[in-house]
């Protein structure tokens, strides 16, 4: 018990307010409870908005490592660890950015998708991931924490501050223990949740709001689209299939026969398509000139 009394007071922290207007919350009507969490979560985006200098600043850092080759790896714990994971899963399929350029640490073992909230105590173990990963100064890590004191993210971070790489924390108070330890600190103050100390809420909606703005700035940044088409999409199944030759019919405006041709003359690779009708080229012509543009296909065409 004593570590506990030694613990920072609850209390004090912005994501664990109490509304004493809530303390009949179980005795609302449905309608009332579902009209309760639609105005809470409308608060949201105002406060990722507020966050907005951080975020550009944060997410220019984390690209410019990107351009160099590095990795982005997003460690946390819980609902933060479990939102950090789909969107390392995500990042791959719909902007082609492999799993060796995005990771997400999650405490207590990214295999196991049931519950490891115990493993968040554990700031050894934070330390001792990133540190097998063997990061780079080219490397950037983000720690996602919604109270920004979870011991693991904490132990990734000191651990990544040694290895010289860009370090972001994203966190849902202001002046945190993780916040003061990064680079950069994009700090989304969304006040209590609905259900007291439940952050998967509004601080998790945060949260992934966050991470979908610097995954998808950092690939724009990067040129895996052209314009809003995601060019660099992975086309796995029958649905992503019609939605590269959709994509290629859009950027170019080609008739259908002509894009049909153009991805089979492409291997069915959306960038070299497109490029191969805007520029009017063979397929090998149109990879040489996406490699000698670091694949934007703007720089490829001359546009």
């Amino acid at each position: 018990m004593e570590s506990l009394r030694n613990e920072p007071r609850l209390e004090a922290l912005a994501t664990e307010a109490w509304d004493p207007a809530g303390a009949d919350l179980d005795l609302r009507t449905t309608d009332e409870l579902v009209t309760l969490m639609n105005d809470a979560d409308s608060t949201v985006p105002a406060a990722v908005a507020r966050a907005r200098p951080a975020l550009v600043a944060a997410i220019d850092a984390i690209g410019a490592r990107l351009e160099r080759g590095g990795r982005l790896v997003y460690v946390g714990t819980g609902t933060s660890g479990r939102l950090a994971l789909v969107d390392a899963m995500e990042i791959e399929s719909t902007f082609g950015f492999g799993p060796d350029r995005v990771v997400a640490l999650v405490a207590g073992d990214v295999g196991n998708v049931g519950p490891q909230e115990h493993a968040e105590d554990d700031a050894a173990a934070g330390a001792r991931e990133v540190r097998a990963l063997g990061l780079r100064p080219d490397d950037a890590v983000v720690g996602i924490s919604a109270s920004g004191r979870t011991p693991y993210v904490l132990g990734a971070l000191e651990e990544a501050r040694l290895a010289e790489a860009a370090t972001v924390a994203v966190t849902c108070v202001d002046g945190s223990e993780l916040g003061a330890l990064a680079d950069h600190e994009v700090a989304v103050v969304v006040g209590g949740e609905v259900v007291s100390g439940s952050t998967r809420l509004k601080a998790g909606t945060a949260q992934k709001l966050v991470l979908n703005t610097i995954s998808t700035v950092a690939m724009i940044r990067l040129g895996k689209t052209f314009g809003n088409l995601m060019v660099d999409v992975v086309a796995t199944n029958d649905k992503l299939r019609a939605r590269v030759r959709r994509i290629v019919s859009l950027a170019t405006g080609a008739p259908e026969a002509d894009v049909d041709d153009a991805l089979e003359r492409a291997g069915g690779d959306a960038k070299v398509a497109i490029v191969c009708l805007r520029a009017g080229i063979d397929a090998t012509t149109a990879r040489e000139r996406l490699a000698t543009a670091d694949g934007v296909v703007r720089k490829a065409i001359g546009t």
